[in-house]
């Protein structure tokens, strides 16, 4: 069960996920279609937004011949005003948002001298800034209206620590990371719970993209699976356990969701011995 407030109430909308309504950004592919599919099996009614109408319409068409209840919203999430409009399509679709998952965002994998003014802004717009913005607009829909609800980024492992050439990735992960940590506490016995998401490597087209992204002589060498040669065996994950993971977190709360047992002990290591992150930033470093 969520977590009881101080007035009885249990923040969160678990554990009966039934009918309850859920926004997902970034919904067309990877980790944002292999949620939406996963919520709507568990009885949400969906919505994905995303910029491209063609993957959205393949989630909705596949939620729907499942039985399931799904319909999509196609904007950049980095436009002004573009939180709004996705709620406001929330509410015209299923008279509310009772989850948001903020997944939307997009990876480089660059040295920080490398990258110019406008990787570093256009980085932090769709990671940080829109996600903030969703999160902090859907929670003021949800404390208005007195629903209680639930509220997700998703930042990433690399949210906790950094490697080369991920540092203005892991920085704008890190922020949305102490975000939802902050808003967690603020708005303790509103009903609404906050968590933040924490993959390790994922097999989604993430990589692929950063590669592109990242310009010539930068990107991540790819493996068949599309993810980066340098990632350990063991830290690489289909997309269907982060959702797994989402929903568990949905019918019970918690602060941050991890999708891996390998990688909460690399982050409790690293905060614990600094020096074994040293070694390994600086071997890193040399690939």
């Amino acid at each position: 069960m969520g977590a009881r407030t101080d007035m009885g109430r249990r923040d969160g909308i678990g554990p009966d996920l039934r009918d309850k309504t859920i926004l997902i950004t970034g919904g067309g592919t990877g980790i944002g279609s292999a949620t939406a599919i996963e919520a709507a099996g568990a009885g949400m009614r969906v919505m994905v937004t995303g910029r491209r109408s063609a993957p959205l319409e393949r989630v909705v068409s596949l939620i729907r011949d499942q039985g399931g209840e799904a319909t999509a919203h196609v904007g950049d999430v980095s436009e002004e005003g573009a939180s709004r409009r996705m709620l406001d399509s929330m509410n015209d679709a299923f008279g509310g948002t009772d989850a948001i998952f903020a997944n939307a965002g997009y990876g480089i994998e660059k040295p920080v001298l490398d990258a110019d003014e406008s990787d570093v802004r256009r980085l932090f717009e769709i990671n940080l800034l829109s996600a903030v913005d969703l999160l902090r607009n859907g929670g003021l829909d949800m404390r208005a209206s007195g629903r209680p609800g639930h509220l997700l980024g998703c930042s990433s492992i690399l949210g906790k620590f950094t490697l080369p050439r991920y540092g203005l990735y892991s920085a704008t992960k890190a922020a949305l990371t102490h975000v939802c940590r902050s808003m967690r506490v603020e708005l303790s016995g509103t009903g609404i719970s906050v968590s933040s998401v924490h993959p390790v490597t994922t097999r989604t087209e993430f990589f692929e993209v950063a590669a592109e992204t990242s310009g010539v002589g930068h990107g991540p060498a790819l493996r068949a699976d599309g993810t980066p040669r340098h990632a350990p065996r063991m830290f690489v994950q289909p997309p269907e356990k982060v959702a797994r993971a989402v929903i568990r977190c949905l019918r019970r709360p918690r602060a941050e969701v991890w999708t891996t047992l390998s990688g909460r002990v690399a982050n409790g290591v690293f905060e614990l011995v600094p020096p074994i992150y040293d070694l390994v930033l600086h071997s890193a470093g040399k690939k």
